[in-house]
């Protein structure tokens, strides 16, 4: 069955109005996203941040009548803000696994792999974690994250406790245990976060080394390694809490800064953490370093 999809573009104070629009008139799914090319990094909690030019997508049943839909959008909206909509209809596919058909095996550092599920990968002696894209952001592919996995991948961490504080996806905390960490502890607000790394592990078969935290349910310990791929303002705010999650001679490594941010987030952990050089990609920085 054919699907018709709306797309207008508005400034982000009118998407919150477009997108109960979308419902009232009978989109079975709405979704916004970016309409140009601003940044948005992961919101710290409870903040539900909007790109300042919002594109507002609404999928409609095939038999929706196009012309009635857009009288109606004409009718509510001003012409300024409905003359962007742009209508097209989609024929019936597999929607998920076509995403995957795009999404291709990624090496990190010298034999770390990250490739969707069901696909095979003839690299002898490669760590290979399966992932696909989901619940939770952490695939692998924004420079953070990728910062992380080199680490990873350089890192000695057999038998090691590991700390994985932000685990979004999992993808971190699935590695570590792939690189022979003992335990990792898994942390997260977000409930879906904690789903989504849970089901990562199963599917990895090291969910039996696996613990996970809401939160609000963590009680902080001391880790041989600690990981935090947040937001520089977030390392910034939570400095004395992580830092002491570090236990004595344990490695510290942080991400999700910008190069102008590097040297406030350093600051916030020095001098308990000793820090290396920072590791820059793309603009940005992974910063690591041991404490005393």
């Amino acid at each position: 069955m054919p699907w018709l999809q709306a797309h207008l573009e508005v400034d982000k104070s009118r998407a919150p109005l477009v997108e109960l629009l979308f419902q009232q008139l009978g989109a079975l799914s709405v979704t916004l996203a970016d309409a140009r090319d601003q940044p948005m990094l992961e919101p710290p909690p409870g903040a539900m941040p909007l790109w300042q030019d919002t594109r507002v997508t609404g999928l409609f049943d095939g038999t929706t009548d196009a012309d009635h839909l857009r009288a109606h959008i004409d009718e509510v909206l001003e012409e300024e803000n409905s003359r962007s909509l742009t209508l097209e209809i989609l024929e019936d596919q597999a929607w998920e696994r076509a995403w995957l058909e795009h999404f291709q095996p990624m090496r990190f550092g010298d034999r770390l792999w990250i490739c969707p599920t069901g696909r095979e990968l003839d690299e002898p002696g490669a760590t290979v974690i399966h992932l696909d894209p989901g619940l939770a952001f952490g695939t692998g592919t924004h420079p953070t994250t990728a910062l992380c996995l080199e680490w990873i991948d350089a890192a000695d961490l057999k038998g090691k406790t590991v700390i994985d504080f932000g685990c979004g996806s999992g993808i971190l905390a699935i590695t570590a245990l792939k690189r022979g960490a003992g335990q990792v502890i898994a942390v997260d607000h977000d409930p879906q976060a904690i789903v989504a790394t849970r089901s990562n592990a199963e599917r990895n078969q090291v969910d039996e080394r696996l613990v996970t935290l809401a939160a609000a349910d963590f009680q902080p310990r001391e880790a041989e390694v600690v990981l935090a791929n947040i937001l520089a303002n977030v390392l910034v705010d939570l400095a004395p809490l992580i830092r002491d999650l570090v236990a004595p001679g344990g490695e510290l490594v942080l991400s999700g800064i910008l190069r102008h941010q590097a040297q406030e987030v350093a600051r916030a952990y020095q001098p308990a953490i000793s820090m290396q050089p920072p590791a820059i990609l793309d603009d940005w920085v992974r910063l690591q370093g041991v404490r005393s």
